[in-house]
């Protein structure tokens, strides 16, 4: 089947695309590695000798950007539906985390440690159904930051992607509950028409 136009302009742009370049040459999995990396030179989040959880992982460019910026000391569980290559320093659990069973099994890999950073770049399969497509980011997020409550340490940190729309400032309402500081990120490598954007907490309250 031929492709769309719409689909040769996206293929056209990924390839020349600088971050997909510099992910090539620099051996990154994915040009999303230089968003956190962005976050983190700016927030510094990434701490030797922390737990980082890391959901919606897949193909693995965050969990590798923690990896090397921990130097080997710190434990990385990567989490997502689909599957992912290995990654030195990194533990993956494949599943899907609506699923209490995918829960119970991140608990057991955590045996009781608290969490210096949740990371989640969980995205739903986009349908094209703008308000249905929302309500899937929200969900995602908001399930991330019940596990983010749950498990981080009191100086922990919390960084979730969503998407500007119907939720969105609800969801940053329920952050300021929940921690200390909260404030919005747009990294570099984001791409401008890109509707995502990055929500920061810092400290969560007890």
């Amino acid at each position: 089947m031929n492709r769309t136009r719409s689909s040769n302009a996206w293929l056209r742009e990924h390839v020349n695309d600088t971050y997909v370049q510099r992910a090539k040459a620099e051996g990154y999995r994915s040009r999303a590695s230089y968003k956190l990396m962005g976050i983190d030179d700016k927030d510094h989040l990434i701490h030797t000798g922390d737990v980082v959880v890391d959901l919606g992982a897949s193909p693995g460019g965050w969990s590798q950007v923690v990896a090397k910026r921990q130097h080997g000391k710190g434990q990385v569980i990567a989490v997502d539906l689909l599957e992912m290559d290995p990654l030195a320093s990194v533990d993956f659990l494949q599943g899907d985390f609506r699923e209490q069973i995918l829960l119970d099994e991140l608990e057991k890999r955590l045996a009781g440690k608290k969490l210096g950073l949740v990371l989640s770049d969980m995205s739903p399969n986009i349908s094209g159904i703008a308000l249905c497509d929302q309500a899937r980011v929200m969900h995602l997020a908001e399930l991330a930051l019940e596990f983010a409550c749950n498990w981080l340490k009191p100086d922990g940190a919390f960084l979730v992607k969503v998407f500007q729309g119907h939720g969105f400032d609800d969801f940053v309402q329920q952050m300021r509950t929940k921690f200390r500081a909260v404030a919005s990120r747009k990294p570099d490598a984001s791409r401008d028409r890109s509707p995502e954007i990055y929500l920061l907490g810092k400290n969560p309250r007890a």
